[in-house]
């Protein structure tokens, strides 16, 4: 009977000691302000990503991908927390994070099931407890200090002054070469790419040798960059930092091609480092058992609606790239259904085989569950002069949005004849039923999440 007992005992810790052995590495890479089509695998035709398109075609390419929040500090804190800002309350000017949610997060849960944790670059979120969260980690962004180029080349590497994405490459590739071969990691990697630095006159910064990228070739003008569209903004938006903004970047040719080209290059440098990244897992011979996931944590303008930056609910700011390479399967999928920041931190748990949290709000990628969803709720809640808030539903035909502060302004488009959200129909006696509808649809979810946080 002890023998028999004994056996079990040592068969539990052989089959225990296999499957933490041969779960996956875990790479996870956000760019900052990376809009859904500034790649190359989603049809742009001038863009230089082929690492990132390579990781596409022989992944999971998640072809309408949003944020729930396009603004980096909400939208950071839903992928740590699998919440809805209006559920965790957190944006720009709100303190910190609550430790409530903190507890819960994704590389708490990391850590807890044994997976070695990093993360390099910005964080984005008011944490406390960051030197604690990540059993390596380092938090850094652009320096808002420097006015000038020095923004994003403070970091050194030996002798060496380097652009930050050069930095985070080689902080994630000396992680790799580092990392024990008895358990599994999870790496997070934050580049502040290819986010401008707004302190500078000349808001976009690269490395040297990318800049003959683009050079002889002319950006085409935003569609939609006529004035009528601006003018048809109201007020608020009108006057606000979106136009701000647009006045910095693209309010003349010669600023448009720069900042156009700028952002590009930067896409592309990070993009060369995603190559030596995975060499890194080659050399190490990790490529086979390490999955990779790409995402933008929102969207951009680039000048569209004679507009920049990000906030509103069209989805120029909403819709972001999102690809999941697994090489344990087989690759080559596009999938058409509603993927969500916040299904991020679900699917990373999913993938270390661990059971997320029951107050978390978005689904694995991998779940039979993702097909089903067929609408989804987005917003942005600071409560700044600058910034109107506003919130959002979206179907798979629909989108309505108003803002919070002006709730007599609405907007309601039909996108399967209006994808560029061109035709506001919210004033159209024919289509008052579905306003009404979609405005009741809104209510209940927006009441659903207040309830959630109580």
């Amino acid at each position: 009977m002890k023998r028999h007992l004994f056996a079990i005992l040592l068969l539990a810790l052989v089959y225990q000691t296999f499957a933490q052995q041969n779960r996956p590495n875990i790479i996870f890479i956000l760019t900052d302000d990376h809009r859904w089509d500034a790649l190359g695998f989603a049809g742009n035709p001038i863009i230089q990503t082929p690492e990132m398109d390579r990781l596409a075609g022989e992944g999971i390419f998640y072809e309408n991908a949003f944020v729930t929040t396009p603004i980096c500090a909400a939208s950071r804190a839903s992928i740590l927390t699998g919440l809805y800002e209006r559920t965790h309350g957190y944006t720009f000017g709100q303190g910190n994070i609550k430790q409530t949610y903190m507890d819960q997060s994704y590389p708490e849960e990391l850590k807890k099931a044994g997976y070695l944790t990093g993360f390099f670059g910005k964080f984005g979120v008011n944490y406390p407890g960051f030197d604690s969260l990540f059993d390596i980690g380092d938090d850094y962004d652009r320096n808002g200090k420097f006015k000038d180029r020095r923004g994003y080349f403070f970091k050194t590497l030996g002798k060496d002054t380097v652009h930050l994405t050069r930095y985070t490459g080689q902080a994630a590739i000396d992680f790799i070469q580092n990392a024990p071969n008895e358990k599994p990691f999870m790496l997070s990697l934050s580049f502040s790419a290819p986010h401008a630095h707004d302190p500078a006159p000349i808001q976009y910064f690269w490395s040297p040798e990318y800049d003959t990228m683009y050079h002889d070739i002319t950006i085409p003008q935003p569609v939609m960059g006529e004035e009528s569209y601006f003018l048809a903004q109201p007020e608020y938006v009108r006057k606000g930092e979106n136009r701000t903004r647009w006045h910095w970047r693209f309010d003349t040719p010669e600023k448009y091609q720069h900042s156009v080209k700028g952002y590009y290059r930067m896409i592309s440098e990070v993009d060369a480092e995603i190559r030596k990244i995975r060499q890194a897992l080659t050399e190490k011979g990790l490529e086979k058992n390490t999955v990779i996931i790409l995402m933008g944590d929102n969207g951009y303008f680039l000048g569209e609606r004679q507009l920049a930056g990000k906030w509103l609910m069209y989805d120029n700011s909403l819709r972001v790239p999102l690809i999941v390479f697994d090489p344990r399967e087989k690759g080559g999928k596009r999938e058409t259904a509603f993927a969500l920041n916040i299904d991020v931190p679900a699917t990373i748990l999913d993938l270390a085989g661990i059971k997320p949290p029951k107050s978390w709000q978005g689904i694995s990628l991998n779940s039979p569950q993702l097909p089903k969803r067929k609408e989804f709720l987005t917003e942005h809640l600071w409560q700044t002069p600058i910034i109107p808030p506003s919130e959002a539903i979206r179907t798979e035909r629909w989108k309505y949005f108003r803002y919070i502060n002006d709730r007599q302004h609405e907007e309601l488009y039909d996108l399967s004849v209006d994808p560029l959200e061109k035709i506001n129909l919210a004033a159209d006696p024919r289509h008052q039923d579905v306003l009404k509808q979609l405005r009741e649809k809104m209510e209940e979810k927006v009441n659903w999440y207040l309830n959630e946080r109580q």
